[in-house]
């Protein structure tokens, strides 16, 4: 059974930094494209980064330059280094194993999630 746990969400002040990783379970995903998404309080779950097998990386213009996201497979590990948080990054950040030949960037691209990690940026 596939599992992916996501952690490392917390309360930080706007300007300040945070690493979530998303541990896999249950297959080794080193031939996959990872991915996180982010879904804040009455608005649609977004896209916000994504990792190939490769290691060729995608970001949602609003994170791009501060948001890096990498992957250890050894760990079978996806990590998301978040800097320069702003209020508007407050969201539950969801990680997800990606499916098939699809873009990257939606969300019906990805068959397998996380539970999600809170993110709350304070002003």
């Amino acid at each position: 059974q596939v599992q992916l746990e996501e952690s490392g969400g917390g309360l930080v002040q706007a300007g300040g930094s945070l690493r979530l990783s998303c541990a896999a379970s249950g297959r080794t995903f080193s031939s996959y494209t990872m991915g996180w998404f982010r879904q804040a309080p009455g608005k649609e779950r977004e896209f916000v980064a994504a990792i190939s097998w490769s290691t060729s990386t995608y970001y949602a213009d609003s994170v791009k330059g501060r948001f890096t996201i990498s992957r250890d497979n050894a760990k079978n590990t996806v990590y998301l280094q978040m800097n320069s948080l702003k209020p508007e990054d407050t969201a539950v950040y969801y990680c997800a194993v990606k499916g098939g030949s699809t873009r990257v960037t939606l969300e019906q691209s990805y068959n397998y999630w996380g539970q999600g990690t809170q993110v709350t940026v304070s002003s």
